[in-house]
């Protein structure tokens, strides 16, 4: 740390990163912030002459107070109505050029990802995304090396057997959710069939505040009922003729952002399968996780 930089200074210069892996930890837009908050609070408060290397300061102080709003977080998800989602994000078009960047940023990653411990969340995105050191690792979420190489271990092959095939190609991901879009919004059923998996399967988080399937949504025929009446059914108190949609990239992809003349309603995000056709839908219609989206804010989450 030079003696010219202001801690205002250094601070926002590690500000995304700070937020990047926040986001990557606790799967919300809104706790990623006041955790970034806390961050800044607490490096207004230190003996910053003590620091040699600011970012991992920084990152040390976000990694550990992220590990402490995750814990807490984990048992409102256990009781959570419905299933539990990530809080969606816009992000900005390099995150979907930065294919690595834009798996590890995306919905089925990031639901993948509360599927491990806090301890093994943290040392994953710190060591697979972000490309710390184990050394470094150990010493901001203060726990031995061996420790962090075993969560390492545990991590990369529980996230191995979980993440679902990830379509590299921006292009073609694009060009399937505005044929999904197209399809949904017209009624479709045939080209909806068309672009689904059999065993499609479409989540939708409500979380008990709007009305959505409190079960995954499974196969093809289903599913594609469900959006083809898009166009002909009031959905959440608004009328087909009131709701506006368009494409928009969310948390690294093409996804579907739906909008009535005063709030956002819903976002749907898609994974595909090795032909191109879409394997799962995410839908979140939850109010209380639109904030993000709803502020119109485009996030710049690459590592």
């Amino acid at each position: 740390m030079t003696a010219q930089q202001a801690p205002t200074d250094i601070f926002q210069e590690h500000r995304r990163l700070l937020f990047s892996i926040a986001y990557r930890l606790l799967g919300s837009a809104a706790d990623a912030e006041d955790a970034v908050q806390d961050a800044w609070l607490k490096w207004s408060a230190a003996d910053r002459s003590q620091v040699v290397d600011p970012k991992a300061y920084l990152t040390r102080i976000v990694s550990n107070v992220a590990l402490e709003r995750l814990r807490s977080a984990r048992h409102k998800r256990e009781t959570y109505v419905g299933p539990w989602l990530p809080e969606p994000i816009l992000t900005q078009g390099d995150a979907s050029e930065a294919v690595a960047d834009a798996e590890s940023v995306s919905m089925a990653m990031l639901v993948v990802l509360e599927t491990l411990s806090p301890l093994e969340r943290a040392v994953f995105v710190l060591k697979e995304v972000f490309a710390f050191g184990y050394g470094e690792i150990a010493e901001a979420l203060e726990r031995s090396e061996p420790s962090v190489r075993q969560a390492a271990h545990r991590a990369r092959e529980h996230v191995a057997a979980r993440r679902p095939r990830f379509e590299a190609d921006p292009s073609r991901r694009r060009a399937a959710t505005e044929r999904f879009m197209a399809a949904a919004t017209g009624g479709d059923l045939n080209t909806l069939m068309e672009l689904l998996s059999p065993d499609v399967t479409l989540w939708t988080d409500g979380g008990g505040k709007v009305r959505q399937a409190l079960k995954p949504v499974v196969g093809a025929a289903t599913v594609a009922s469900w959006f083809a009446a898009i166009g002909t059914v009031t959905y959440q108190g608004v009328a087909p003729a009131d709701m506006t949609t368009r494409l928009v990239e969310i948390n690294g992809a093409p996804g579907m952002l739906f909008t009535s003349p005063d709030r956002v309603i819903a976002t749907l995000t898609f994974d595909f399968d090795a032909s191109g056709r879409i394997t799962t839908i995410h839908n979140v219609a939850n109010p209380d996780k639109l904030g993000a989206v709803e502020a119109g804010k485009a996030y710049d989450v690459g590592a």
